[in-house]
């Protein structure tokens, strides 16, 4: 069974994630298919970038996505123009919707805007330090 799920990247304690068609059956990080999207939960706001066509083929074909990958699929209307498909409106349609809305909407930066931790260090000690360097820079 073909599946649509996460693939973890990035460093240790700062990760972001490949939105990939895979096989059900290989590992978190094994083979895929096809990578469809991003998705990065430490930048601010939480980036989601999915490429609609490819995902609306895959799952028109049948693969099923994970409860991680639904929630994004709701949260970027992927699933209902999905539902949308199923009724007869045609992907090219539905596709050209999305980049239209693309084209208006305002760019977010891929930079993570929360303080990554040190060597040692902890993620809360991280933000501590990065809270008290702010309240600290604009005194001087």
């Amino acid at each position: 069974m073909v599946r649509i799920r996460l693939r973890r990247m990035g460093l240790k304690k700062q990760p972001s994630y490949r939105i990939v068609v895979a096989d059900q059956r290989s590992a978190r990080t094994g083979g895929f298919i096809e990578i469809v999207g991003t998705y990065n939960p430490r930048t601010q706001p939480i980036t989601e970038m999915v490429e609609e066509d490819r995902v609306l083929y895959w799952l028109s074909v049948g693969a099923q996505p994970s409860e991680a990958v639904d929630s994004i699929l709701k949260r970027t209307g992927t699933l209902d123009r999905f539902a949308r498909l199923k009724k007869g409106e045609t992907i090219e349609a539905l596709v050209a919707e999305v980049n239209a809305a693309k084209a208006t909407a305002e760019p977010v930066s891929p930079k993570t805007s929360r303080p990554s931790p040190e060597a040692g260090q902890s993620a809360k000690k991280a933000k501590d330090a990065a809270a008290a360097a702010a309240v600290e820079t604009p005194a001087s």
